[in-house]
């Protein structure tokens, strides 16, 4: 986003139903709406539709904002509640087996059940697959935070800036959303042991 960009000045006009002022505030945060769409976006879901939900309510909710945080800041705890409610709207909790993950995905899954870095950017793209198949096995809070805390390695203060949820609150979450994760991937192994043919011979 634009650092030079005047948010109080552009704000006080949109209150006033100033349409270039409107324009000009929904470019400048679009860059940061649009990132938090595609990392939580819920299946059959348009992208662009679910932009325009958060600035619709944005632009409904603008009374409710009082300057106690930075006004983007804001917008992005609406951008991922509204993501939280369209996971939630799915009902929606699919079985995933070992082999429908690619072995840099699998890396990438190890790396967060075992609470480690995921630091290489070739990552990148494991990651994405990861986080369309296998977070979806998990709630859309829990889904959310493993997302930015592990996959976008945003820091604790971040992501508790962005959704206004606490840091203890994160934290328990995350070490909660790990262990599911580990027992889900400990029962795709098993079920992967158990669906192989045994490729032992008798000497």
């Amino acid at each position: 986003m634009d650092d030079d960009f005047d948010v109080t000045a552009c704000l006080e006009k949109v209150r006033r139903d100033d349409q270039q002022a409107c324009r000009e505030l929904v470019e400048y945060l679009y860059p940061m709406v649009i990132r938090i769409v595609r990392a939580n976006l819920p299946r059959r879901v348009l992208e662009e539709d679910l932009a325009q939900e958060i600035f619709l309510k944005m632009f409904r909710r603008m009374h409710q904002y009082h300057g106690k945080v930075p006004f983007a800041n804001w917008v992005s705890r609406i951008a991922v509640t509204t993501c939280i409610d369209h996971l939630r709207a799915q009902k929606r909790r699919p079985e995933l087996r070992l082999a429908d993950l690619s072995e840099a995905a699998a890396d990438t899954l190890m790396a967060v059940v075992r609470d480690t870095q995921v630091e290489d950017p070739a990552r990148a793209v494991a990651a994405r697959e990861l986080l369309e198949k296998l977070l979806d096995t998990l709630g859309p809070t829990d889904r959310i935070i493993i997302n930015m805390l592990d996959l976008q390695q945003q820091t604790l203060a971040e992501i508790s800036a962005k959704t206004g949820w606490s840091e203890t609150m994160i934290k328990v979450r995350a070490f909660r959303a790990r262990r599911k994760l580990r027992r889900a991937f400990e029962r795709l192994q098993a079920s992967e042991d158990r669906s192989s043919p045994d490729q032992r011979t008798d000497t």
